[in-house]
């Protein structure tokens, strides 16, 4: 049986802005993080997994202290209609791991294809957003990888009957693994792949 993968989860235009400030391990990240990603391959070769295009872009890049990212996820035979729209923040914590907050949208669908729309993307503003408490997703480097997850059930679901939510990615320089599960209130697994993490692989602009 096949499960589209919910991501954290977690691309190109941007806000002109300086980052000289920002801590460099949220720029590396934020590096990592801005693209276009496709599960296209990993689909292929297993039919457990559906081909998702994964999209991330910079916003609001007057920050020094934060990183944000509009996200957007779709299948990749309906780009238009995006089953999942997201605002991540960045944030360097004191012990020095990367906190990343969703951010949930009002009206999300209004921005659909805000990722190469620059115009729309500008009116995507913060008071239009507001933060799904609870889902965080807390990153540390690990050799090659920005590896995490969310705190144990602390991420509220009522998709399918689940109670809580959990998230687990990977993030490297071309390449983002992410398992994004539901549970009920018995810790029984709900909606999510039982087949292991959705690999997207970064795809080449095209020159």
């Amino acid at each position: 049986m096949k499960y589209i993968a919910i991501v954290i989860v977690i691309t190109f235009c941007s806000y002109q802005a300086s980052s000289q400030s920002l801590d460099p391990d949220l720029q590396n990240l934020k590096t990592w993080m801005s693209g276009s990603f496709s599960s296209q391959e990993q689909a292929d070769a297993d039919t457990n997994f559906f081909d998702i295009r994964l999209q991330m872009v910079p916003i609001w890049e007057h920050s020094t202290d934060d990183v944000w990212l509009y996200v957007e996820q779709a299948a990749s035979w309906n780009l238009e209609k995006p089953y999942r729209q997201r605002v991540y923040r960045l944030s360097k914590l004191g012990n020095g791991s990367i906190e990343s907050a969703v951010f949930m949208i009002n009206n999300p669908l209004q921005y659909a294809g805000a990722y190469e729309n620059r115009e729309l993307l500008r009116s995507l503003e913060s008071d239009s957003v507001y933060e799904k408490v609870g889902c965080s997703i807390i990153l540390k480097f690990d050799e090659d990888a920005y590896v995490g997850s969310t705190i144990e059930d602390q991420c509220p679901s009522d998709l399918y009957g689940a109670k809580y939510a959990t998230s687990e990615v990977s993030i490297k320089a071309d390449v983002l693994e992410s398992l994004d599960r539901g549970y009920d209130s018995g810790g029984n697994q709900v909606w999510g792949s039982e087949y292991g993490p959705y690999i997207f692989k970064k795809l080449l602009k095209e020159e």
